[in-house]
């Protein structure tokens, strides 16, 4: 059986937000390339609980969605670098905002700082 597909153009607001950027891996590949280009495997180090499948699978649909431009080098070995759209830079207030919040409910309900994992992007 195949997945209904959303129609984005005609549901709420969130919901086609969260069709775009939603799940666990997208907002953290966003959130490391609001510092700038990166490749594949910086990425991979950055985010070590996700497979390189699911990487490679997120970053073609958030290309496919116009988030992020994929930019490939005429090398051996291929070169090839990730970096946000102009529309996709425009994720930033979201995403700093969701990180504020995580870190206040890690402190508020856990007691502990942030991991040191996810770093802080300038504002």
């Amino acid at each position: 059986m195949r997945a209904k597909r959303l129609d984005r153009a005609n549901c709420c607001a969130v919901e086609a937000t969260l069709s775009v950027i939603g799940g666990v891996w997208k907002p953290m590949i966003v959130y490391h390339l609001l510092e700038g280009r990166k490749r594949f495997m910086e990425l991979t180090r950055l985010i070590p609980s996700a497979t390189q499948r699911m990487i490679t699978l997120q970053l073609r649909e958030m290309e496919a969605d116009g988030l992020l431009n994929r930019h490939v080098y005429a090398e051996v070995p291929p070169k090839v670098e990730y970096e946000l759209t102009e529309f996709g830079a425009s994720l930033a207030p979201v995403l700093k905002t969701l990180h504020q919040w995580g870190e206040r409910y890690q402190r508020e309900r856990y007691g502990t700082e942030p991991s040191l994992g996810c770093k802080r992007v300038a504002d």
